[in-house]
């Protein structure tokens, strides 16, 4: 009768595997590290943030009472740069400065490439950030909320920026509805994007100050502003 050999010793399969296991664990054991660490950090640097001065204003396209409101803001907080993602027509917002704040109208940038909520912090917050804005106010409706406020304190925290919202109430039938569906997609895209956006950082193409807005060129091609603006293109 013939003994069946087992070869219970050296094993490099076995041994090949357990040293992959033990480099996958100190692998995730080093990334949730790291991320712990960033959390942390972050979480310090938001606190910290938390009780400065608001260091900039910005404003989410969509309601021409959002403008009429920030622009009053900026008769009281004459030092604090205004940014208005993808608002009202470039002369309607110069309008409304030259009526309420002229003073202030060179402390005011347009951004014109967002073309959804998610798209005004998208091109926004790199240019905040660029700005090294630690206190954000941002201003929108009552009919973005709670969605822009959520991705607000998402992505304006994964940068370390701390946001506080001001709401401003709309006149009429707002052209904006609002869905559990619309937010639970936007908070998802945003959550992944917290991720990347310290790392990849879009930059817009359309850009301007509000002072550069060439009135002359508009008040020829002629143009319309939203009833409640009360602003005219032949003021």
């Amino acid at each position: 009768m013939k003994r069946q050999v087992t070869n219970s010793g050296f094993n490099p399969k076995a041994i090949l595997s357990g040293k992959k296991w033990q480099f996958l664990q100190k692998l995730v054991f080093g990334l949730c590290f790291v991320l712990a660490s960033l959390l942390i950090f972050n979480t310090i640097t938001l606190i910290s943030a938390s009780s400065k001065p608001v260091d900039a204003f910005f404003v989410l396209g969509g309601s021409i009472r959002r403008e009429i409101y920030v622009a009053k803001l900026a008769k009281q907080y004459p030092k604090i740069p205004i940014l208005i993602s993808r608002g009202s027509k470039d002369p309607c917002i110069w309008l409304i400065f030259q009526k309420e704040a002229a003073s202030q109208i060179q402390n005011v940038w347009l951004e014109k490439c967002a073309d959804s909520t998610f798209g005004n912090f998208y091109y926004g917050i790199p240019i905040l950030h660029h700005w090294k804005v630690h206190k954000v106010k941002m201003i929108t409706s009552p009919t973005h909320l709670p969605r822009a406020k959520w991705m607000a304190q998402i992505l304006f925290g994964a940068r370390g920026i701390w946001v506080e919202t001001e709401v401003v109430r709309e006149q009429g039938v707002p052209g904006n509805q609002e869905s559990w569906l619309k937010t639970g997609l936007d908070v998802t895209r945003s959550l992944l994007w917290a991720g990347l956006s310290p790392i990849i950082q879009p930059q817009c193409s359309s850009v301007i100050k509000l002072a550069e807005v060439e009135m002359d060129i508009w008040q020829r091609r002629g143009f319309k502003c939203e009833r409640q603006g009360a602003v005219t293109s032949d003021q």
